[in-house]
């Protein structure tokens, strides 16, 4: 006898470990979420919300990125964050009754677990971790954005496509990544010879390999390098997302017992 959609959820559901904020929660924040979340296959360009509308459904990614994206009056647009397996899609919407000016659509396809937006704001409202954890989401989300709209003003073409691959490959957990010079050149703020030119200066050194629609990083230290400092803060603020201030002095107490040896 076939499972019957609700137990083909429910046989599904440990896919929910693939996210880290998830992957956080105890199990009774847990249960406020998962039993409500549908997994399902999110392919390239499917929007995740559009300018000016709450959303229907919220994402918590499992893999792929997810690309946040302003459009100006004159049709012009340009990136502004990517979202991967690390956060959930329509944190900002849980703030307040401000209205979102971006819009959301995966940049590059995966899965990920889809909740009412209803049923996450009454979990984000009435449970404390929840909450907490969300937030700091969403922290490290703004900072980032801050750094990065630095990053643009202060740094070279190739310091920001460095960092760019740098961010994608962390948030994808693999160092093949499928990129039209389109979005690219939209994530980069920059004209499309602009990035086959900085691609191929990268390439040429042996960091990369460029083809039409593919980037695989072949020497991350090397990319590391190239980058600007923009990717020591960026991936701080990543890879401690969710710790517990335990976790966190534990391995500042490692990294200085390995300063002193």
């Amino acid at each position: 006898m076939e499972d019957s959609p609700l137990q083909a959820e429910q046989r599904m559901a440990p896919v929910a470990i693939e996210n880290l904020l998830l992957r956080s929660l105890s199990k009774p924040a847990l249960d406020l979420l998962l039993p409500y979340c549908t997994p399902l296959a999110l392919p390239r360009n499917t929007v995740l919300y559009e300018p000016h509308r709450n959303p229907v459904y919220s994402y918590f990614l499992t893999s792929g990125i997810a690309s946040v994206v302003t459009t100006m009056s004159d049709g012009s647009t340009t990136e502004v964050e990517i979202i991967g397996h690390e956060g959930i899609i329509g944190s900002f919407h849980l703030l307040g009754n401000a209205a979102v000016q971006t819009n959301c659509f995966m940049q590059l396809g995966g899965t990920g677990l889809r909740i009412e937006f209803a049923r996450l704001q009454e979990a984000f409202q009435s449970n404390d971790e929840v909450r907490a954890r969300i937030l700091e989401f969403v922290q490290e989300q703004a900072l980032v954005i801050s750094q990065i709209a630095a990053c643009h003003r202060l740094h070279s073409a190739e310091q920001r496509l460095s960092l760019w691959l740098l961010m994608a490959a962390d948030r994808t957990q693999s160092e093949t990544l499928a990129f039209t010079q389109e979005f690219l050149a939209e994530m980069m703020g920059t004209r499309r010879t602009t990035v086959t030119a900085v691609a191929m200066s990268l390439q040429g050194r042996g960091l990369i390999s460029y083809q039409r629609g593919s980037i695989r990083i072949l020497d991350r230290t090397g990319l590391e390098a190239a980058a600007c400092e923009c990717y020591r803060v960026t991936h701080g603020l990543y890879t401690r997302l969710y710790q517990t201030q335990d976790q966190m002095q534990s391995r500042t107490a490692a990294g200085n017992g390995a300063h002193s040896s």
